[in-house]
């Protein structure tokens, strides 16, 4: 078994039915791992399980809404059930949109702040026990360049994902000496369902062209493109492996060079 293997392991991904999430339970699968996937979406996660039981591995599909704490530890009892103790994690459920800072309502800073931070919280919390019990375990959130920067129009999502990291880094620094690590992945603008539906509300608010603002988002990189799920995954992949072993507490950027740090 080569270092970046991950035959053995159970992975639970949570917004696991589409995007980055699905290529992330797709990638770990690859990689040997039985995975458990979650997602409010009934239909997508039975998919995305299907695609892992092709893919060679033992799939497992959890309907499940991670912003609600007993969901979340129902589908944990039916993972370690199933598949046995969770030992990685891919956190990668979340939402995005973007508004005015005085046009951003409360419910629209809640839903960010429940799906991205709290949302991770209760899943981290479901599966340390675990990890500790085996004393190595992985965790890896799909963060964001707004991780890392601020920018117009997305006060909610850039401070929920501020919020993100800022959790994997305290679950990294507490759990270092029991085999654990914990990290995040953010990637400037993706090529997904996600990007595409805030390209349209970009255009309706502004009257642009959607293959405008498309191209103004690609121009955001210096690469002049946006970025894969598959790109994203590949990278999560490596993180819950054992040649991962001394990467801890980062926020690892992948946008072309944009954001230097």
């Amino acid at each position: 078994m080569s270092s970046t293997d991950l035959t053995g392991r159970v992975a639970v991904v949570t917004g696991g039915g589409r995007g980055v999430g699905r290529a992330c339970a797709l990638e770990l699968a690859r990689r040997g791992a039985a995975v458990a996937v979650l997602s409010r979406t009934p239909e997508e996660v039975h998919r995305v399980a299907e695609e892992v039981r092709a893919a060679g591995s033992s799939g497992l599909a959890c309907p499940c809404d991670v912003t609600r704490r007993a969901q979340v530890e129902e589908a944990l009892r039916q993972v370690r059930s199933q598949l046995g103790p969770v030992t990685v994690l891919v956190s990668a459920a979340g939402v995005a949109r973007g508004s005015p800072f005085l046009e951003t309502s409360d419910e629209e800073w809640e839903e960010h702040l429940q799906t991205n931070v709290t949302g991770a919280f209760y899943a981290i919390r479901a599966t340390l026990p675990d990890m500790l019990a085996a004393g190595w375990g992985r965790v890896v959130a799909v963060a964001s360049i707004a991780s890392k920067v601020g920018s117009r129009y997305t006060a909610a999502y850039t401070t929920s994902k501020h919020a993100l990291l800022g959790l994997v880094r305290c679950v990294a620094v507490e759990f270092a000496d029991r085999g654990i690590t914990a990290n995040a992945v953010c990637p400037g603008y993706l090529d997904t369902d996600m990007t595409e539906a805030n390209v349209r509300r970009i255009a309706q608010r502004t009257g642009r062209p959607p293959e405008e603002v498309r191209r103004i988002l690609e121009r955001t990189s210096p690469q002049g493109r946006l970025f894969t799920p598959e790109e994203v995954a590949s990278l999560v992949g490596y993180l819950c492996s054992e040649a991962a072993a001394g990467i801890n507490g980062q926020g690892i950027v992948l946008d072309g060079g944009a954001v230097l740090s």
